[in-house]
């Protein structure tokens, strides 16, 4: 046989292949597709995602702050959903049809056979519902999940803060691998800030379902399913007893408290008033109480301990204290004369009395304005700011939480923006002096600054988690804090803090909490409000000789700072010393002095 013949043959045999799978693959996409359709359908497979519980929050003594509870969540499958059915359904948990069918939807792509979360904490009755008529109402279902609950007698409002449904912006600013529609995610607070620690790891199980929809048991008898993992533990050094102390001190007050330990900037309390319910965000959250909450004119969503930004009165005298000695204007011997009043121009700052000639020491002790607005001349504005600097003013503490204010600490720089290049006048340094005018602090600026003084120049961040553990793995991470030194002589703290012990414990303005048991040292400071009463601070720490808690409380519109915050921090650093057993708060124990 030639050449030509066998290629002719070759040629045949190809054509007639050809042939034959064209037939073949025409029969199974157009003649047989219907058939073959329905067994796929047959063999369709549903994933579910497992949510894993939110790891639990504890207090340095082991007492669960935050746990969950079990919850049925709502759900539909838009692939497998008869539309017809929405009036029934929405009737049924009492959910707008229009609500319901935006939900539905924004389900894209393969998200359609999947479940979308449509209402969280469904009642038994409705899950008797679904069960009884599950056949009827395809695509619709409902699955368990965990909600928070809070079994202490404390709120911790803007401590733990609170859960919500993520946003389309949030999905829409995440990488997608995580996070879906109806996804729970930290807001506020401590589940905001640890989100990626407690949020845990999901997990997917997967059914096969028949053409009807319905379910005829794990696909590949469940060896294809991931399980998920609970989110991590959180330990605090919160004092729980001490927490639900300070907040009954506060209760019908408005303001801020904050106790550390100042050795290590840990945070045994920390109290933000007026505060809120945390458990109106667990579940549904009532549309309604959720706008009644944000639109109070009180702002108990507010965190007045991290946010505000008040002027710190005579609580910021030490400050000028160090600026002082550090820039060399004045030693710890070096005398003021303070006559009661103080002329700059043609404006006359007054005192709350005439000292005579005297130091830093009793300058603090008797809260005497006219050192300090004659000290904040001497130092000028650039050393003003540097120093302050130097103790975090002006700056974010660390602490771990969310949306904390950096504060205002003026600087040169600042008045020229304000005010015009160079056409501010050194007037301004007078009111700074005493912690007025444009300054600005939050009391958690100001706890780590009077916990830094106390420490003699050890700056600790504040922190409330001690350390993470993986509920799986048992495996602990403990938080690594940032501290820093101070670089000033050991006699510049000295002579500071024996100002603060005599402001306590000698003639000064705290006089009213000296304490028999514990030495207690501090500041008290009244802010001027243009909008109100004064603000009432008090910055102190205990025992004197050995620090192991130190305070600021922030009374809004409350007075003279003796006679709101220097009670209050007193009864805190006795409550704690004393091991949760002393109460030596009285409402009354004031004393009639000006600052």
């Amino acid at each position: 046989m030639d050449a030509a013949v066998r290629k002719y043959i070759f040629i045949g045999i190809t054509i007639l292949v050809g042939i034959l799978l064209i037939t073949r693959l025409v029969q199974l996409q157009v003649v047989q597709e219907k058939e073959f359709g329905k067994e796929s359908q047959k063999n369709s497979v549903k994933k579910i995602t497992e949510t894993p519980a939110r790891g639990l929050i504890f207090d340095r003594n082991g007492k669960v702050l935050v746990d969950n509870k079990p919850s049925y969540t709502f759900t539909i499958t838009p692939f497998q959903f008869d539309k017809n059915l929405i009036n029934e359904v929405s009737s049924l948990i009492n959910e707008d049809p229009e609500y319901i069918k935006d939900l539905l939807s924004k389900a894209k792509g393969t998200n359609k056979f999947n479940p979308i979360k449509i209402k969280r904490d469904i009642d038994f009755k409705t899950i008797s519902y679904l069960e009884e008529n599950k056949e009827r109402l395809k695509g619709v279902s409902y699955q368990v999940e965990s909600l928070r609950y809070y079994p202490v007698k404390f709120r911790g409002s803007h401590i733990f803060g609170y859960n919500s449904e993520i946003t389309e912006k949030q999905l829409d600013e995440q990488d997608g691998t995580y996070y879906r529609q109806g996804d729970l995610v930290g807001s506020t607070g401590i589940e905001r800030y640890y989100e990626n620690y407690l949020r845990g790891e999901k997990g997917n199980k997967l059914i096969s379902v028949d053409v009807n929809g319905r379910e005829v048991g794990p696909y590949n008898d469940g060896k294809n399913d991931i399980k998920a993992v609970n989110g991590s533990d959180l330990l605090l050094a919160l004092d729980a007893d001490l927490q639900e102390y300070a907040e009954k001190l506060m209760q019908t007050k408005r303001g801020a408290i904050i106790a550390v330990d100042p050795r290590n900037g840990e945070i045994l309390c920390f109290v933000s008033k007026p505060d809120f319910d945390l458990s109106i965000f667990s579940g549904t959250p009532d549309a309604k109480s959720i706008a009644k909450l944000f639109s109070d004119e009180n702002k108990p969503v507010f965190n007045r301990v991290t946010q505000t930004k008040y002027p710190p009165g005579s609580t910021w005298k030490m400050m000028m204290c160090f600026a002082g000695l550090g820039s060399g204007k004045i030693t710890t011997t070096s005398t003021i004369a303070c006559g009661g009043s103080f002329q700059f121009g043609n404006r006359t700052f007054e005192d709350h009395g005439a000292y005579g000639n005297i130091n830093l020491t009793r300058a603090l002790e008797v809260s005497a304005n006219v050192f300090f607005y004659k000290l904040s001349l001497m130092i000028g504005i650039d050393n003003y700011y540097n120093y302050g600097k130097m103790f975090g003013f002006g700056t974010k503490t660390g602490i771990d939480l969310p949306s904390e204010t950096s504060g205002l600490l003026p600087s040169a720089g600042y008045f020229n923006k304000i005010y015009g290049q160079n056409k501010w006048g050194q007037g301004l340094l007078v009111s700074l002096g005493i912690g007025q005018g444009e300054l600005g602090v939050s009391p958690v600026q100001m706890v780590s600054y009077v916990s830094a003084i106390c420490m003699d120049g050890m700056y600790t961040q504040p922190h409330f988690v001690r350390k993470i553990v993986n509920q799986n793995t048992k495996e602990e991470k403990i938080i690594q804090i940032i501290s820093r030194k101070i670089d000033l002589p050991q006699k510049y703290f000295d002579a500071v803090k024996k100002g603060m012990y005599l402001v306590v414990n000698g003639t000064g303005t705290a006089k009213n909490i000296k304490n028999s048991e514990y030495t207690i040292a501090g500041k008290t400071g009244t802010a001027q409000n243009p909008n109100g009463n004064n603000h009432s601070w008090f910055v102190g720490y205990a025992p004197y000789e050995d620090p192991k808690i130190a305070v600021c409380v922030l009374g809004e519109n409350a007075g003279w700072g003796n006679q709101f915050a220097a009670p209050l921090a007193a009864a805190i650093m006795v409550r704690y010393l004393s091991g949760n057993n002393s109460d030596i708060y009285n409402e009354n124990n004031v004393v009639k002095v000006n600052d």
